[in-house]
């Protein structure tokens, strides 16, 4: 499968929760699901996510109606035929495409279904990949879905939008890839603040020659000080979150690559409310004799005893068996809290130089 040939912030991205119990009601996506197994034109806006930010913003609470109506209806396109409940319980159940003269602001959407077979509320990230009639990625679009309680499906559309004129048309989707963490240990860079008083992310990462580098972030939402002194703990988990043998985990990250700024020793860090730091986890994806080990989730302790916090690195660490973290060092690019609101101005997005020219 070729990959997508655009990213995900130029597509539209907009998921509206349509249900969330255990045994669905009738709604307007199932009469939509109706009408497409009957051939019968679709006329239902959830199939049309509202134009929220942009489509990257929050979506609105479920059950909320749409704030853009679409005048017209979409097309339905074939599905391959229903299988079983797809990848980790997530299964598209319906795409279509949307003309100009439809009023939704995308080009295609799909409608999908999440259920949760595990034990625990979970938090997922769909990366959903539309596709051209050969097969190709014309675009994926990474969607999360938070605190899925266990037993229950929910229901919600994501949409995307051609961003050139020669994009080839879509004719199909597929399902790409499933992260699921416990919702009580999902990252947050926004949103209301913690019990333990504190958000930790990690970034999007950057590569370059073989090296990756990904920044953990944390922010100071409580209203106490929170000191720093070390390392982040980590623990690496693969796909079934079992704990990964094996990898060294190295204190700083010059013996991985001096260029990547986690170097250097552990320095005390007091941060105020609205304050950050960060750190950095530093990787190559070397590939030598024996098994390439790949390592999806992180689970990240600030500190010894804080909470733990799962994050989705994809750490693709070759035959290397080394992983270097950054002590935490102040965020400077944070001004402390709003004194407006009280509440946290958030960092810049941090994002590590694509070009290294010494690795």
């Amino acid at each position: 499968m070729s990959t997508a040939s655009r990213t995900v912030p130029t597509a539209l991205a907009g998921v509206l929760l349509l249900a969330a119990c255990g045994s669905q009601s009738a709604s307007q996506g199932d009469d939509a699901t109706r009408a497409r197994d009957a051939g019968a034109p679709v006329s239902a806006a959830p199939l049309c996510p509202s134009d929220h930010s942009g489509y990257g913003g929050t979506p609105p609470p479920a059950g909320a109606e749409a704030s853009v109506t679409p005048s017209g209806s979409p097309t339905p396109l074939p599905l391959p035929a229903p299988g079983g409940p797809g990848e980790k319980g997530v299964k598209v159940t319906g795409l279509y495409a949307w003309g100009a003269e439809t009023g939704c602001a995308a080009d295609y959407s799909a409608e999908f279904e999440i259920t949760n077979n595990g034990r625990k509320t979970a938090t997922y990230t769909v990366t959903f990949g539309f596709l051209s009639a050969s097969g190709g990625a014309v675009d994926n679009v990474e969607q999360t879905v938070a605190a899925v309680g266990p037993g229950r499906t929910v229901k919600g559309a994501v949409a995307m939008a051609e961003t050139t004129v020669s994009a080839p048309e879509v004719s199909g989707i597929e399902v790409v890839k499933v992260r699921v963490v416990p919702a009580d240990e999902a990252p947050s860079a926004s949103g209301p603040c913690p019990e333990s008083g504190v958000r930790v992310y990690a970034d999007e990462g950057d590569a370059a020659m073989g090296l990756r580098v990904v920044g953990l972030h944390l922010i100071n939402c409580g209203a106490k000080n929170y000191e720093l002194n070390g390392y982040p703990e980590l623990e690496l988990l693969d796909e079934d979150h079992a704990t990964v043998d094996g990898v060294r985990i190295l204190q700083g990250t010059d013996r991985i690559s001096t260029a990547t700024g986690g170097g250097g020793s552990p320095q005390p860090v007091v941060l105020r409310p609205g304050e950050a730091a960060q750190s950095t986890l530093a990787w190559r994806n070397t590939t030598g004799f024996g098994a390439p080990v790949n390592v999806p989730y992180v689970r990240v302790r600030a500190k010894a005893g804080a909470g733990p916090v799962m994050v989705e690195p994809e750490l693709d660490l070759g035959t290397t068996a080394q992983l270097g973290v950054g002590p935490w060092k102040r965020d400077e690019t944070t001004r402390g809290a709003d004194t407006a609101t009280g509440r946290p101005t958030p960092p810049a997005p941090s994002r590590v130089p694509s070009a290294l020219p010494s690795l």
